[in-house]
């Protein structure tokens, strides 16, 4: 089906059972513990399990590697290095090779796996392998490098031909002729995804095949990377990934505990299972880059902007890409004169790359701390200031509207909601107790990507509709978002339609990631059944164009009949995808929101203590309320561990992040979070797709950190703009209190 013009009205439009919020159909099986994560395939038989070994160098090569010791320890039955591997190839989304050898790229990086019988003797044996290196010296400064990084375009997302600096207007004039001015600095860390579920595989070979059970986010991509890593043809590669436990952008990509399951399965000849240790989430697979910001923007005395500059530095490993930080500075607010610019430092860390929201989520940790700034210099409010330089087309491309923008009806009902009007303007004046108490605003923004996405769909003879995709659900309410989609279209509730997900074997989706996977997964499935009710009306006798679905029942004038009655002759099969023409060209496609967080700041210890916390969401049609809420709210979660405690400590003597475990890489708890409100505006986007949606699950986190940061200033009158905002980067700098 090919989505080219604006949609009009069409069966979702029913909201039957699409729009409502639905209870997710997998809770039974994920509370019961009966629903299969990769590393819990128990029905594999004759398994043995593997041990990865990590290089403890970041940079250099391997002189020898000596297994002797590990091959007499019990159980093993094989251990494979690159030598025994043989030649590798390199899927196109990892940076850094998954198996090390002789060269070393970074920390952790995979040196060998131990195959053993048992998980413990797996371990022990790893533990025997004794790896000598040459080091080498490497690139761990961020801060250094930056001062001889090159500037670098792209951005991974709609403008992701961009080049290098971006221009429009001249800005370098209006700032300086402006009568208000802001030029200030802000620097974000280094974030692990830290997921509930490890990086886990379970690779078995028959004969030349292939078989993963893994826990990845987009089956597509990873099938192809499989197989240019290991040198073998793509319809040889099955990947098998049902249920995810969390991946925030971790788990996009091939990681080494799915090259070394496959590469120890097929020395050990039968199954392998490996599972990644918490420490190497941190160093052996992907993170979010830290990133060091300059914000530029000037105004006239009535707070119109008339200049606004972006330019943001970050590192990556040899051929890596940028933290794409100034990507929403280029559409979220108007100005003539504009400038956005990334450089790229060469560094020796393990590699950066997509975490939540990426670009936006520390872009706007910045950028919304300097709309604070500014506002502070022109006297107007934070809301005010920012409703002031709203835009309904793309600053860049005037003659580019958005599709929907509705920023402004967010920020006055998120104010109205939360009680803005309270607020004292005047920092530190708020007292309650021994606690400083202030609020704090931040916009929300992120771009909506369409990408072709494909199902398979069918009717039995009982009137079952099931629906096949390889897309993911990693814990985002997918399964239940899809038989809302498949019930709206046939006319049955969800309950009467099977979904099957995460099998490479099934039509290519979207994928789980950068907040497309639940507006296009959901119109794939739309267009397969658009396809299957024209089969069924076909084999009913009836036309198509003015056939009812409802009920379990397919109406067409005075006619009716059972849906189950068109597949009496035999199950009904169809498979369709959704490809997208140049309607992007003509409609920026974005989702908007705004931030409200009350915080307290005890005035004698400097301990920041959430009190509230609200967001205000417009990003199209909401497919379930109930599991767009969770996705919200558990975005706001992660922006608040950004904001307060989340950090990647970086080793630059030896090039590794110290923290790297859930005891020392500390993220927010249940005693951390206050309750948390969230409100979808009514929104159905026709320029989207035809579902109408977009996507809430990366809008949740941008802003925040910056609103969470913005209300500690009310409270304290102390800015920093340096995260995380721990209590010693402005204990020596609050108010007296005695």
């Amino acid at each position: 089906m090919k989505f080219e013009q604006a949609e009009g009205t069409n069966p979702i439009d029913r909201l039957k059972v699409i729009g409502r919020a639905h209870d997710r159909i997998d809770g039974p099986l994920k509370t019961s513990g009966l629903a299969p994560y990769a590393y819990e395939h128990h029905d594999i038989e004759n398994v043995a399990y593997g041990a990865i070994v990590g290089s403890s160098v970041a940079k250099g090569r391997i002189t020898r590697i000596d297994t002797a010791a590990a091959k007499a320890a019990p159980g093993v039955i094989t251990i494979v290095t690159a030598a025994e591997a043989g030649k590798l190839g390199k899927g196109k989304n990892n940076t850094a090779k998954l198996l090390a050898g002789p060269e070393v790229e970074h920390y952790h990086q995979a040196v060998a796996v131990v195959v053993a019988e048992t998980f413990e003797q797996a371990r022990a044996a790893a533990s025997l392998v004794r790896v000598d290196y040459a080091r080498e010296k490497g690139r761990y400064d961020l801060t250094e490098q930056l001062k001889v990084a090159p500037l670098v375009g792209g951005s991974g997302g709609p403008n992701s031909g961009a080049p290098p600096v971006e221009r429009v207007g001249k800005f370098e004039e209006a700032f300086a002729a402006a009568p208000v001015k802001l030029d200030a600095e802000y620097h974000t860390p280094d974030h692990s995804h830290a997921m509930m579920e490890p990086h886990a595989s379970v690779a078995a070979w028959n004969g030349d095949e292939l078989t993963l059970w893994t826990s990845n986010q987009m089956i597509a991509w990873s099938k192809r990377d499989v197989a240019l890593t290991l040198n073998m043809p793509e319809d040889k590669v099955r990947l098998i990934s049902p249920y995810i436990g969390g991946g925030f952008g971790g788990k996009l990509f091939v990681r080494a505990d799915a090259l070394m399951a496959a590469l120890g399965a097929k020395a050990a000849k039968r199954p392998v299972k490996v599972a990644l240790p918490r420490p190497f989430i941190a160093n052996n697979t992907t993170h979010r880059p830290a990133t060091h910001q300059r914000i530029r923007i000037g105004a006239m005395k009535d707070g119109t902007i008339t200049a606004i500059a972006h330019e943001s530095g970050s590192g990556d490993l040899p051929d890596g890409g940028p933290e794409t930080a100034v990507q929403q500075t280029k559409l979220l607010y108007a100005g003539a004169n504009r400038m956005t610019a990334m450089r790229l430092a060469v560094l020796d860390l393990p590699e950066g790359n997509a975490m939540r929201a990426p670009g936006e989520a520390p872009g706007m940790m910045a950028l919304e701390i300097a709309m604070d700034e500014m506002a502070e210099r022109l006297g107007m409010d934070p809301v005010e200031f920012r409703i002031k330089n709203d835009t309904q087309v793309d600053p860049e491309k005037p003659e580019r509207k958005f599709s929907e923008r509705q920023l402004i009806r967010c920020l006055n009902e998120g104010a109205d909601k939360f009680g803005w009007n309270r607020r004292n303007a005047k920092p530190a004046q708020v007292h309650d107790g021994q606690w400083l108490v202030g609020m704090g605003v931040a916009a929300a923004f992120r771009n909506h990507i369409n990408t072709t996405s494909g199902a398979r769909v069918r009717l039995s003879r009982d009137g079952i509709v099931t629906v096949e995709t390889d897309m993911t659900d990693i814990g985002t309410g997918t399964y239940t978002i899809i038989a809302q989609t498949a019930g709206e279209m046939m006319g049955v509730p969800a309950e009467a339609v099977v979904v099957k997900l995460g099998d490479s074997s099934f039509p290519a989706s979207a994928g789980s990631g950068g907040q497309w996977g639940a507006a296009n997964s959901t119109a794939g499935v739309y267009a397969a059944c658009a396809k299957l009710r024209e089969q069924v009306a076909q084999r009913l006798g009836y036309n198509s164009a003015d056939a009812v679905f409802e009920a379990g029942q397919v109406k067409s004038g005075n006619r009716s009949a059972a849906l189950r009655d068109a597949a009496s002759a035999g199950e009904l099969v169809v498979e369709d995808k959704i490809e997208f023409g140049d309607l992007e060209k003509k409609h920026q496609l974005s989702t908007f929101g705004a931030h409200f967080v009350e915080v307290g700041v005890n005035a004698y210890t400097g301990v920041t203590r959430i009190r509230r916390m609200l967001a205000v969401c417009a990003a199209g049609r909401i497919l379930n309320p109930k599991s767009a809420r969770s996705q919200v709210i558990g975005a706001m979660t992660m922006g608040a561990g950004a904001a307060l405690m989340e950090e990647l400590a970086v080793d630059k003597r030896f090039g590794f992040f110290v923290n790297h475990d859930l005891a020392s890489y500390e993220v927010p708890v249940h005693a951390d979070i206050p309750h948390q409100e969230v409100v979808f505006l009514d929104e159905a986007d026709e320029y989207a797709n035809p579902m109408k949606a977009k996507g809430v699950g990366e809008l949740g986190i941008c802003g925040v950190g910056a609103a969470v940061a913005n209300a500690i200033y009310n409270a304290t009158g102390v800015r920093v703009r340096d995260y995380p905002i721990t209590l010693e980067k402005h204990l020596e700098k609050l108010p007296a209190v005695a």
